[in-house]
């Protein structure tokens, strides 16, 4: 038996790319046998189910889906959404999930930890998220971007947030 928190969460994953859409499921399932997982590769199906129901959970990848227009719907409709990418991962693509109000914001490179982050998200407001996640992957985005990615985008991750917290 599970004692995710994500156990018998309405989920919604939302990425082009099938195999990745199959190891979220894999990853998410094996934790959480009575998660409800659903699953869209393009913008149009993913915009009908946002709009339709209601999930605990919505996982966007940002390029190839329009990531950014789904997670305004989502955002919208009041669930938690995580950004996922490949692509796009950079300190602006960051930055832009932190303002539209998404909740996290995970490389693909990820995948494989991707419950304990999802459990995150539904266990902290807001900005005790944000701050949890960037305890997690604060090294991680500084190997993969520049040590000195937080000052080119003009704040701290720290002040991104409060920001977003302030305008919610």
């Amino acid at each position: 038996m599970s004692d995710s928190i994500l156990d018998g969460k309405r989920i919604l994953a939302v990425d082009d790319e099938p195999d990745v859409l199959s190891v979220l499921e894999e990853e998410i399932m094996d934790a959480c046998p009575n998660a409800k997982f659903e699953k869209a590769t393009n913008f149009e199906d993913a915009s009908k189910l946002l709009e339709a129901n209601v999930y605990d959970v919505v996982v966007l990848d940002i390029m190839g889906v329009r990531g950014f227009d789904l997670l305004d719907i989502a955002v919208r409709r009041g669930f938690r959404v995580a950004m996922l990418t490949a692509h796009a991962l950079s300190p602006e693509a960051l930055k832009r999930s932190i303002e539209l109000k998404a909740r996290a914001y995970l490389p693909k490179e990820k995948l494989g930890e991707i419950v304990p982050f999802l459990e995150d998200l539904l266990k902290f407001d807001y900005e005790s998220g944000w701050k949890r996640l960037f305890e997690k992957l604060h090294g991680f985005f500084t190997e993969k971007f520049e040590s000195d990615w937080e000052k080119k985008t003009g704040a701290t991750w720290q002040e991104w947030v409060h920001e977003g917290a302030v305008k919610k």
